[in-house]
C-alpha cells in the first residue's frame, strides 16, 4: 500500500535575488553625480552618506529581522552554487565602474569645495562597502578569488587588510592583543588610530614571518602586502596622470572615509567581548558569544550577511548565503548602519552598549576585553559583594 505521507517541502532561498542588491550601495557615486548634475541640487553630491545613514536605518526598522537559517542538509549544495559567487564578482566590477566614473566627474567638472567633499564621501561609502566584498573573497581558498580580493581593495588603498584580517584578526579576535577588537570603555575615536596603525603593523609582521619561513626577505614580489599596495599605486597613478593633481585630494578623502567605515564596523563587531585565557597561556576557541550579531534583513542583504558575525568567525570560509543565526550570540539593538551612528557619538554608544556588555557577562566583567586604564575599576564596580 502506497504511503500517503507528504514529501517534505523543498527549501528555497527567499533572498536569492535580493543578494544582487549588495551591489546597489556600490553604485551610490554614480547616482549622486547623475542626480546632482541633472537637478543642480547640491545635496545630491552627498547621496552616499544620506543613503547609508538615512535610508538604510529606516528600512532596517520598518522591515525588521529574519532569524531563520537554511536547513543543514541544504548547506553543502548552497555553498557549491556558482550563482552566489558570480554576484560577488559582479560587485567588484561595479566598484571599478563607480570608481572610474566618479574620478572622471571630478576630473572634468568644476565642483565647489562642499560638493567635492560630499562626492568624495559618496565614493568612500561605495569603496568602503566594497571592502566587505573583498572580505567575502579573501576568505576563500580559490587563488582567483584571493587575487580578486586584493584588486577590490586597491581603490580604497587598504590592501593590507587582506593579510591582517585573515591571519591576524581571526586568530586574535576578542583578545587584548587584537588591534581590530574594541575594548569596553574605548571610544571609536580612540580605537580608530589604534586599529589603523596596529593593523598595518600586524600585516607587515605576518608577511615578514611567513617569508622568513621561506628563507626570503620581506622586500620581495612574493610579499602580499606589497602586492596589494602596488595595485593602489598603479591605479591611482594612472588616474592622476590622466586627470591631473586635482583628483589627488578626492582619492585621499574617499579612501580615508571608506577605510573608516570598515574600522567602525570592526569597532562594533566585538566591543567589550573577550575570550578567556587558559592556563596554557593560549585563549579559548572563538565561540558565538564573542561577536555582536544582528538579523536586520536590509543591512544583511546589502552586506552579504556580515552581521551574522558569530558564524563567520566559527566558519571563516563559509559563504555568505549559508551563514547562520545563533541563539546564544549577543545581539545588537539595531543594524550596523544605526550602530555606526551611535559609535560616532561616544556618550550615546556607551549608554546603549555598556549595559549590554555587563548583562552579557552577568556583572562578572573579568572576562570582558576592557580598556587597560579602567579595567580594575570596572571589574570592582560590578563585582558581587561577598557573602
Amino acid at each position: 500500500m502506497a504511503s500517503t505521507q507528504a514529501a517534505p517541502a523543498r527549501w528555497v532561498d527567499g533572498k536569492r535575488y535580493l543578494w544582487l542588491l549588495g551591489a546597489l550601495t556600490i553604485t551610490l557615486p554614480l547616482h549622486a553625480a547623475n542626480l546632482a548634475l541633472q537637478t543642480g541640487w547640491h545635496i545630491f553630491w552627498w547621496f552616499g552618506p544620506i543613503f547609508v545613514f538615512g535610508i538604510i536605518p529606516v528600512l532596517d526598522y520598518l522591515i525588521g529581522d529574519d532569524p531563520s537559517n537554511p536547513p543543514d542538509e541544504v548547506v553543502p549544495t548552497l555553498e557549491r552554487e556558482r550563482y552566489y559567487r558570480r554576484i560577488v564578482y559582479l560587485a567588484t566590477l561595479i566598484e571599478y565602474i563607480s570608481f572610474f566614473g566618479a574620478v572622471w566627474v571630478v576630473g572634468t567638472h568644476a565642483l565647489t569645495w562642499y560638493d567635492y567633499l560630499g562626492f568624495a564621501l559618496s565614493l568612500g561609502a561605495a569603496t568602503g562597502v566594497s571592502i566587505n566584498t573583498a572580505h567575502e573573497l579573501g576568505h576563500k581558498t580559490d587563488p582567483f578569488e584571493r587575487w580578486l580580493a586584493k584588486i577590490t581593495l586597491a581603490p580604497v588603498a587598504y590592501g593590507h587588510f587582506f593579510v591582517e584580517h585573515n591571519r591576524g584578526h581571526h586568530v586574535r579576535v576578542a583578545t587584548p592583543p587584537d588591534p581590530a577588537s574594541a575594548r569596553y570603555g574605548e571610544s571609536f575615536w580612540a580605537f580608530l588610530p589604534r586599529t589603523v596603525l596596529g593593523s598595518i603593523g600586524s600585516a607587515w609582521r605576518l608577511e615578514k614571518q611567513r617569508l622568513a619561513g621561506l628563507g626570503k626577505s620581506p622586500w620581495t614580489w612574493r610579499n602580499e602586502v606589497l602586492h596589494a599596495w602596488a595595485m593602489t599605486v598603479v591605479l591611482w597613478g594612472a588616474l592622476i596622470s590622466v586627470f591631473g593633481v586635482r583628483v589627488i585630494p578626492f582619492l585621499l578623502m574617499q579612501a580615508a572615509y571608506g577605510a573608516s567605515l570598515l574600522e567602525v564596523v570592526n569597532y562594533l563587531e566585538h566591543y567589550g567581548l573577550g575570550r578567556k585565557r587558559l592556563a596554557s597561556g593560549r585563549y579559548e576557541r572563538c565561540m558565538p558569544e564573542h561577536s555582536w550579531n544582528s538579523n536586520r534583513i536590509v543591512t544583511n542583504v546589502f552586506l552579504y550577511q556580515l552581521q551574522r558575525h558569530a558564524d563567520h568567525h566559527a566558519n571563516p570560509t563559509r559563504s555568505y548565503q549559508a551563514l547562520r543565526h545563533f541563539e546564544g550570540a549577543p545581539q545588537l539593538p539595531s543594524g550596523y548602519a544605526t550602530m555606526i551612528m551611535f559609535a560616532y557619538v561616544p556618550p550615546l554608544w556607551f549608554k546603549v552598549m555598556n549595559p549590554r556588555v555587563v548583562a552579557h557577562y552577568h556583572g562578572n566583567m573579568e572576562q570582558s576585553n576592557i580598556k587597560p586604564s579602567i579595567r580594575e575599576r570596572v571589574i570592582a564596580q560590578f563585582a558581587q559583594p561577598a557573602g
